[in-house]
């Protein structure tokens, strides 16, 4: 057996506050910390212990689904220590890992310091809530916050379709189901149009990647459920553009006036580091307003930028560029580190260069 144990590496990951483990043979572990890579102080793993750590926390089934595919997704209980999304691949011949730590206590929306927008559009009945931004950004953190809210004050039946499934929430008002996509169920698309069967409230998937899984959250958003997606796109343009994009031409009018009328809210949000420490997170916030609906439906993707800067203090909207420049001029993050996590650098270097 491995003198190096996993239970030993995932506590030190969490001592330490990080976001990820990285296992990669001929290197020292790595932990995420903020952001940024650190080495542990411990000698580089060979092949020997990187396969005894990775196949002792899984089974059988799973071993050979890796060997078969080179690659494996799933989430992990280890008792004592924590909930993780673990990610397995080949990498030059030999197995490497990636752990993501998922907080076992689910924070509130209070806690995340969320904008109060996030309570008002989780109450709607119906309709589609995107949450975007790249990996590692804490969407599925937010959305969990979202759906936490919602099990403390309402009485609904919560789906979950996720690859895999991440956070465990306690029942409180709320029902949760959660499938698993490989496991429970067979595709997003799948599960989705079973869901209908299944007498959801809200529905939250865990990827929109293709046609069929977008097609179908549109369809029962029009329906009287609530969707939650996630998608990964840097700006909330960008993400009706995604969307529309996923089908072919003589379809796309259809799904534009979807969206129109079915969309709630796309927030788009990155993470980025705080001067001593930390990260704080930087949401862009589009709401589904008459006139975002119409530039929805005319093709004016590109006019939705300037009609969320106008009148935000009535609408609760708010982009990137203005969230940054806040931050800075407040000296919570750096101009540096500002224009590299901006999707639109160009436009808020002046902006910030004399703060």
């Amino acid at each position: 057996m491995s003198h190096i144990d996993i239970k030993v590496l995932l506590k030190t990951t969490m001592a330490n506050k990080a976001s990820d483990l990285h296992l990669v043979v001929g290197s020292e572990p790595q932990i995420r910390i903020d952001g940024r890579l650190v080495k542990l102080d411990l000698p580089p793993i060979s092949k020997k212990e990187t396969e005894d750590i990775c196949y002792s926390i899984i089974k059988e089934d799973q071993k050979i689904r890796f060997e078969e595919d080179k690659e494996l997704d799933f989430a992990v209980n280890i008792e004592g220590y924590g909930r993780f999304r673990v990610n397995y691949y080949v990498s030059q011949g030999n197995i490497a890992a990636a752990f993501r730590v998922i907080p076992m206590e689910i924070p509130t929306l209070d806690e995340l310091k969320a904008p109060p927008i996030y309570k008002e559009i989780i109450q709607r009945e119906k309709g589609l809530i995107l949450l975007t931004g790249p990996t590692g950004s804490g969407k599925t953190t937010t959305l969990s916050a979202m759906l936490g809210e919602i099990n403390r004050n309402e009485r609904k039946h919560i789906l979950t379709i996720e690859d895999p499934v991440e956070f465990l929430h306690k029942n409180e008002k709320a029902l949760f189901s959660y499938r698993t996509v490989g496991e429970d169920t067979v595709s997003f698309s799948r599960a989705l149009k079973a869901a209908m069967r299944e007498d959801p409230d809200i529905i939250f998937v865990g990827e929109m990647r293709d046609r069929e899984t977008i097609s179908a959250a549109l369809t029962a958003a029009e329906t009287g459920h609530l969707v939650f997606g996630t998608l990964h796109t840097n700006s909330s343009p960008q993400t009706i553009n995604r969307l529309i994009d996923a089908f072919s031409g003589d379809e796309q009018p259809q799904i534009r006036a979807q969206l129109s009328v079915t969309l709630v809210a796309a927030i788009s949000q990155v993470l980025v580091p705080k001067i001593g420490g930390g990260r704080v997170c930087v949401p862009e916030i589009m709401l589904n307003t008459p006139a975002i609906g119409n530039l929805i439906r005319e093709q004016k993707i590109h006019q939705i930028y300037s009609q969320m800067q106008i009148g935000q203090g009535q609408t609760g909207m708010q982009t990137q560029l203005q969230e940054l420049e806040k931050l800075v001029k407040n000296r919570i993050i750096s101009r540096d580190d500002a224009l590299a996590y901006c999707s639109k650098p160009d436009e808020l270097k002046p902006k910030i260069m004399n703060l």
